[in-house]
């Protein structure tokens, strides 16, 4: 992982961008407008992360296992609940 953090462009970013060998994630993206000495332009702020992609399979991997368990959680608590208000 390389992280550029917050870079500039005139050209508004894709939130991801995924190449041959990498996968580009762009987030914060900001709308500024600038002013300079040729009169005032659009420029986008946004904080840059560049992933191999196996580092990013391994991120999204990592990711969908809590979520997982966070929904198992959900489901516990939510079988608790039923039975507390008298489901059988």
């Amino acid at each position: 992982m390389t992280d550029y953090g917050r870079v500039r462009s005139t050209i508004r970013p894709d939130e991801k961008v995924i190449d041959e060998y990498s996968v580009w994630v762009n987030t914060d993206i900001e709308e500024t407008i600038v002013t300079d000495d040729a009169g005032e332009h659009t420029e986008y702020q946004y904080d840059q992360v560049c992933y191999t992609k196996d580092e990013y399979i391994k991120l999204m991997d990592e990711k969908n296992g809590q979520l997982e368990e966070q929904l198992t959680d959900t489901q516990l608590a939510l079988c608790d609940v039923y039975e507390m208000i008298g489901g059988e």
